[in-house]
């Protein structure tokens, strides 16, 4: 049986923590989804085809990690990949409360399908991407919060600024 999860985001960037998340979501699952969120709510730095990019040169050639793009609810996405788990990360208890009304209204939607909840390493506890984008926008030391490539872009884009 293939067990795969869809890890949903809008990775604007994606940074260390995500991909920690990603890296122990392999030692459950077979396939890890990164689903790359088209939030329109959202003001972004980042297109979604970037955060694409980014992502997929971030992960390298993992046949096990698929980048894709959500468009719409999510739940129709997790059923449309014929998946029945959608993999959060948590920082902290202020991310539970938010993270449970969402899992919540997608089980009531759709039942065969349930979150699971990942604690963030410790060494990630802190890290948003909210946080990098604004120490990036000062020209703050993000090295070890992001992958290198990341880095550059967010460099790039402040530099344009």
């Amino acid at each position: 049986m293939n067990r795969t999860a869809v890890y949903p985001g809008s990775f604007d960037p994606i940074t260390n923590g995500h991909l920690d998340i990603i890296e122990r979501g392999l030692h459950a699952f077979d396939t890890v989804i990164v689903g790359v969120a088209r939030n329109s709510s959202k003001s972004t730095l980042f297109s979604v085809e970037e955060r694409v990019a980014m992502i997929r040169e971030a992960v390298g050639d993992n046949p096990r990690i698929i980048v894709d793009v959500i468009d719409g609810l999510l739940i129709d996405y997790v059923v449309g990949k014929k998946s029945r788990i959608i993999l959060r990360g948590l920082r902290a208890v202020s991310d539970f409360e938010y993270e449970f009304q969402l899992a919540q209204v997608n089980h009531t939607v759709e039942k065969s399908v349930e979150t699971l909840f990942m604690m963030t390493s410790v060494r990630y506890g802190y890290l948003s991407s909210s946080i990098v984008k604004e120490m990036a926008a000062l020209n703050g030391p993000i090295t070890e919060f992001v992958p290198a490539n990341v880095l550059a872009m967010l460099r790039e884009k402040f530099s344009k600024a």
